[in-house]
């Protein structure tokens, strides 16, 4: 695929990290008492990095994926990108304190800052079920777009399907109970990416998730 990034959205809305901008501060608090670490780890064990990969994370909120990933392979080339400039600032602070060379930039899923066949890896943690189907869309279109030939999209989401949804309020998220393992399949494929598949399970004390991986050929 070739031609630039879509500039139509820039100004779309978007989810904030928590819901809500004021409960930024909350985010790395409850990810941590979520059990969402274990799960990072878990989505790049299965993301065959190599040294000297151009990694990029779609939806980084405020870069604990990139930051577990920077102290593992520590010549990666790591980008992260997120429409949210709080979650980004906070993201920035943490990858200085920690002496990794991760760049972050405020950016949508649907409009990558990138060119064509320029990323080896693409990760995507926990962000797929904030879209709906036409954001997915494009995000996935995006993705397929920069990435290299042989590049891979690996993604960890909520599993949609009622025995892996948690509590009542998952029930009452609709894009949550659309998170369906066979809709995430159609939509990778539907944007180009070839050998779609459900990579693994994992749950933590909220929800079941789903591993996803495709390949861009």
């Amino acid at each position: 695929m070739t031609g630039q990034p879509n500039t139509e959205h820039t100004r779309q809305p978007y989810l904030p990290a928590m819901g809500k901008h004021w409960l930024l501060p909350l985010y790395d608090p409850f990810s941590r008492l979520a059990g969402v670490g274990r799960l990072h780890g878990q989505l790049l064990d299965r993301a065959n990095l190599r040294p000297g990969q151009r990694i990029l994370e779609i939806g980084c909120g405020t870069g604990n994926l990139l930051r577990t990933l920077g102290r593992r392979h520590p010549d990666a080339d790591a980008l992260g990108i997120d429409p949210d400039p709080g979650a980004l600032r906070r993201a920035r602070r943490k990858a200085a304190r920690s002496k990794l060379r991760i760049r972050y930039e405020q950016a949508f899923a649907g409009e990558l800052p990138l060119p064509d066949d320029s990323i080896d890896r693409v990760l995507s943690a926990f962000m797929l079920h904030h879209l709906d189907d036409d954001e997915r869309a494009r995000a996935l279109g995006e993705v397929r777009r920069v990435l290299r030939p042989g590049g891979e999209l690996h993604v960890i989401d909520i599993d949609g399907t009622p025995s892996g949804r948690a509590g009542g309020r998952a029930h009452r998220n609709a894009r949550i109970a659309g998170s369906l393992p066979e809709r995430v399949l159609a939509a990778l494929a539907d944007a180009g990416l070839t050998d779609s598949a459900v990579n693994g399970h994992s749950k933590a004390r909220l929800a079941r998730f789903v591993f996803y991986r495709a390949e861009a050929r």
